[in-house]
């Protein structure tokens, strides 16, 4: 679906409001509201609410399976440094994002929209694929380990960055930070976040030598 100016505007505010009130609790006049649009464009755009939400995640998913198949392709990079590229850009894209990776963690836990389950789940064959395909050249190369449960590598770092999302306040308090000022605090959270990550990967893929 090639989307116009005006579909990328109310998607924007349809995404805002979701990650606010929620989905079930948004109604159209009120995306159409936030959007200065007659709510007979949202169906005119979208065909329903529902439908709009859909080609919200198509969008926003089809954007980061993108950047994974450009990265997975680079020939000047060794298996490590594009893993390493990955674990940095998906953490900036969630902290970025994260009015739409809020509304990705409610659609999971409500189970209330077939399609949108079927999106979340095709992404995340998708990056099995994706980044098995680049641990196996490491593998290859004898820079990781031969036994890897890649389904498990990826959902320790989706969790673990989408369990931060929603509990930002208590990283606050854990660190004893909680004045800090925003911008300060998403760098810092970003930082530490990229590092654990990857110590983690490291922990997991490291080759060892017999």
């Amino acid at each position: 679906m090639a989307l116009s100016e005006k579909h990328i505007h109310i998607l924007q505010k349809a995404e805002k409001l979701f990650s606010i009130k929620g989905y079930d609790a948004t109604t159209v006049r009120d995306i159409a509201e936030s959007a200065e649009v007659n709510p007979a464009m949202i169906s005119y755009y979208f065909g329903s609410k529902e439908k709009l939400l859909e080609v919200l995640f198509a969008e926003r998913m089809a954007i980061g399976i993108s950047r994974v198949k450009e990265i997975e392709a680079l020939k000047t990079l060794n298996p490590w440094q594009k893993l390493q590229i990955l674990v940095d850009e998906y953490i900036n894209r969630a902290l970025q994002k994260q009015d739409f990776y809020k509304i990705m963690i409610i659609e999971q836990v409500t189970n209330k929209n077939p399609a949108v389950l079927n999106y979340i789940k095709d992404l995340r064959l998708v990056y099995v694929e994706l980044i098995g395909n680049i641990i196996k050249e490491g593998q290859k190369k004898k820079i990781f380990c031969k036994k890897v449960d890649i389904a498990m590598l990826l959902t320790t770092m989706t969790g673990t960055v989408m369990h931060m999302l929603i509990n930002q306040e208590f990283y606050q308090q854990a660190l004893n930070v909680p004045n800090m000022p925003e911008k300060e605090f998403h760098a810092n959270l970003t930082k530490n976040l990229q590092h654990h990550i990857k110590t983690i990967f490291r922990a997991i893929l490291e080759y060892e030598s017999t």
